[in-house]
């Protein structure tokens, strides 16, 4: 939005979103303090359950041939097409395009962020510090985006989905099974068990998918 309709209205439009997302943190922090914590752990864990499977699904496919990698340059070019020839309407001294789209995309992609960090913090009792990490992500985001003003062609994007799957579903297990009552062998070490089996699960769906695939000519 910035490149194609004006950085003064992506950048109030994400402004904006950062505004809202800081009002819905502020409302939900303390509504989740109060819940029991083993409750909590069961819903946060069933959610980032269906999160992570779902990241986890598209990034299996993709590893394994099934489903086509997210070429960043396409989308980029298909993206900004779509942004210059949007009508231009303009209200208070503002791009309403790009104002509405920079809003949109912060707000839903900040709510995930929000929302991660909220039952991280909940269930490991510091919500301060989870912020602190995702804020440092914000920063490092925010940089990358000011230097290359351009598609992140080169980051490998099926790697990071793989491996963002992989962390929230073994987050999603270890907590949902701890909210229905299991008592994990070695306390919270146990994660790490649960990372290394989700992994090895996930690498032999791939291989399992990768052997089905038809030869082509």
């Amino acid at each position: 939005m910035g490149l194609t309709r004006g950085w003064r209205s992506a950048l109030t439009g994400a402004a904006a979103a950062l505004v809202a997302l800081a009002a819905i943190v502020a409302a939900l922090g303390p509504a989740l303090t109060s819940i029991p914590i083993d409750v909590l752990r069961l819903v946060v864990g069933g959610l980032l359950l269906v999160f992570g499977l779902q990241w986890l699904r598209k990034a299996i496919l993709r590893a394994s041939g099934w489903r086509a990698q997210r070429d960043e340059d396409s989308v980029f070019a298909r993206e900004t097409a779509a942004a210059r020839t949007a009508g231009k309407e303009e209200k208070a001294g503002l791009d309403w395009y790009g104002f509405t789209v920079s809003f949109k995309g912060v707000l839903l992609e900040g709510l995930e962020v929000a929302f991660i960090v909220l039952t991280f913090g909940s269930t490991q009792g510091s919500i301060p510090l989870a912020a602190a990490g995702a804020a440092a992500a914000v920063v490092l985001v925010v940089v990358a985006g000011v230097v290359v003003r351009g598609p992140l062609s080169r980051v490998p994007e099926n790697t990071l989905a793989f491996a963002v799957g992989v962390m929230l579903t073994t987050f999603g297990t270890f907590w949902g099974a701890e909210g229905a009552g299991v008592d994990w062998p070695g306390g919270d070490a146990a994660i790490l068990g649960v990372l290394a089996f989700i992994l090895l699960i996930s690498l032999a769906f791939v291989g399992a998918l990768q052997a089905r695939r038809p030869v082509t000519a």
